[in-house]
């Protein structure tokens, strides 16, 4: 026979483990939920570089990491680098969620390396009023190509881009195009010619063009559910803003003149320790920068030349012509230092002008400063005592004593000289002044 105070708890017991199995599901749900409820963006704007590259996989890692749908990359690029540009696109090959690369903003460009990073991604889309494609390789180590290395590193182009496009199902005849002719389109075209997938206003609307869309990836095929999630910005970081600063042209030529001139003031003013400590620092960074520019060893040297005459010329005497010979080499060496025909990667002739000017007088005012210090007259030291006067202590017939500087010396003079009267200090002789008589006074 049962217990009816056991039959009583039943009923409690069951609505217990029902309430447990409820909050159980509750709070297992959302996080399963969440990590199919946002996409990661990522915003690049400027060259492609070892800094973009960085970007592009730490984005990439994260959004893997972190369960996203999906990474979109929002890109706005007139190009750059071979090397970065494959490290990209082996990372979106390799990537384990769809990668959607989305030029924009309106006006902006995937030209050259930008071509490739666009075809490569899993969808590629494009703002209204965006253009994609001139992706003829250039030489990009600050020297000519000759004929036959341009149709080999143009045909690696053409197979690689063409490779590409096969593998994403898009104008593989146009990617070669691309290449070879350097074709451009704008958005509208791309998509007629289908260079791209999509074409969206903005980034929500390129969302719910995404949703219920199909992805092959390495791991299987994946379907998209974007319509209305919510989108979390990858920021690239203190670090990686410098180094993409760093990375600018403009900004290489200015720290090499500020180096470089640092230095030398440095050299002409031992122990002012600012201008070498300023002048090395921005040595470094400008090394660091020119890495990834196509740099040109004579315009480097005749840079370096122009800076070296402008300093002579505080020095030497040549009624103004290292002057206008250094400033002549400076501006032949700002044109040559980077040898390339692509524009982004021109130094500026509004950055030039100013820095021939700023060095030159820079470099007037430290040197001079310099050479004014060297020219002085000791202040200190055995030099400092020729020149001064003293009053005579005991009787100068030759030898005797003579006040100087509150200090009393042994002086030596050819003419006699008597207690009180003054007389200049002409030279020293380890610890006796030679001394000559200014005037005499009664005792």
């Amino acid at each position: 026979m049962s217990c009816p105070r056991r039959r009583s708890l039943l009923p409690l017991l069951h609505l217990i483990i029902a309430t447990v199995a409820f909050l159980t599901a509750l709070f297992a749900w959302p996080p399963a939920a969440r990590a199919e409820s946002f996409v990661l963006l990522a915003t690049y704007e400027g060259v492609i570089t070892p800094v973009s590259a960085e970007y592009f996989h730490d984005a990439l890692l994260s959004a893997q990491e972190s369960g996203a749908q999906a990474l979109i990359i929002r890109l706005n690029t007139p190009g750059g680098l071979d090397t970065s540009m494959r490290l990209i696109i082996k990372d979106i090959t390799a990537a384990t969620i769809p990668v959607v690369v989305y030029v924009s903003p309106s006006s902006g460009r995937a030209a050259s390396a930008g071509v490739f990073i666009t075809m490569a991604a899993h969808v590629a889309a494009m703002a209204p009023g965006t253009n994609i494609g001139a992706a003829h390789p250039v030489a990009m180590g600050g020297g000519e190509m000759d004929k036959t290395l341009k149709e080999k590193v143009e045909n690696d182009s053409v197979a690689y881009l063409k490779s590409i496009a096969a593998q994403r199902g898009r104008n593989v005849a146009w990617a070669e195009d691309a290449v070879r002719k350097s074709l451009s389109v704008t958005e509208r075209e791309a998509l007629k010619l289908k260079i791209i997938d999509l074409i969206a206003d903005d980034v929500p609307a390129l969302l719910k063009q995404l949703d219920g869309r199909a992805i092959p990836l390495p791991t299987g095929p994946m379907v998209l559910h974007t319509a209305g999630v919510a989108v979390r910005e990858f920021p690239m970081g203190l670090r990686l803003e410098f180094l993409k600063t760093l990375s600018d042209p403009n900004i290489a030529y200015l720290l090499m003149t500020l180096g470089t001139v640092g230095l030398i003031a440095e050299l002409y003013n031992p122990g002012a320790i600012l201008p070498g400590v300023v002048g090395a620092i921005s040595l470094i960074l400008a090394f660091y920068s020119l890495q990834s520019l196509p740099v040109n060893y004579a315009g480097v040297l005749l840079f370096l030349l122009g800076i070296v005459f402008l300093i002579l010329e505080a020095t030497v005497t040549s009624f103004g012509l290292l002057a206008i010979g250094g400033i002549i080499s400076m501006l032949l060496g700002s044109v040559m230092l980077i040898k390339t025909d692509v524009e982004f990667l021109r130094i500026s002739w509004s950055v030039i002008l100013p820095v021939v000017a700023l060095a030159a007088a820079f470099s007037f005012f430290l040197v001079g400063m310099g050479v004014k210090a060297m020219r002085r007259p000791a202040v200190t030291g055995r030099e400092e005592m020729v020149g001064l006067v003293g009053i005579v202590k005991t009787a100068l017939t030759p030898q005797g004593q003579l006040a100087v500087h509150g200090e009393l010396w042994q002086a030596v003079s050819e003419l006699p000289l008597q207690p009180g009267d003054e007389a200049e200090v002409t030279g020293i002789d380890g610890l006796r002044l030679h001394v000559k008589p200014v005037s005499k006074k009664g005792v």
